[in-house]
């Protein structure tokens, strides 16, 4: 089994293009923070996250440096040749869902959980302050 889950936080805002056959992919870099020895320097890794579709669209137009996400996905490391001639490799998560964690500054947005389809979502988190209809 192949599977993903990081928290961590934005190095950047995402980049946002479209491919020949015009489908949507997000790319950004989040810091992770790294489990270190008590009392020791706190060290993050820097994974890059690849996310494509609808997802994309919703993190390009929602998301900014900074800000602390959730990625559910999978690990790829694929190969391909640089200008140079030499054989790369890339290693890189393909995110099948961004669940935002915090508020964005600008907008004060609630967290949301955004997932192709909206498949398993079960709607908005509650609070245990809010009136629950039940």
């Amino acid at each position: 089994m192949n599977k993903v889950i990081l928290v961590g936080r934005l190095t950047r805002d995402p980049e946002v293009r479209y491919t020949q056959t015009g489908k949507v992919v997000a790319t950004f870099t989040l810091a992770v923070d790294r489990f270190t020895a008590p009392g020791g320097q706190r060290e993050a890794d820097f994974i890059p996250i690849v996310v494509w579709g609808k997802v994309a669209e919703v993190c390009g137009n929602s998301l900014t440096k900074g800000q602390r996400v959730l990625v559910d996905g999978r690990l790829q490391i694929r190969s391909y040749d640089g200008k140079d001639g030499q054989k790369r490799w890339a290693t890189e998560i393909i995110a099948q869902s961004v669940e935002f964690l915090e508020r964005r500054a600008a907008t004060g947005a609630a967290p949301e959980e955004h997932r192709p389809d909206d498949a398993g979502v079960f709607g908005p988190e509650v609070s245990p302050e809010d009136d629950i209809p039940f």
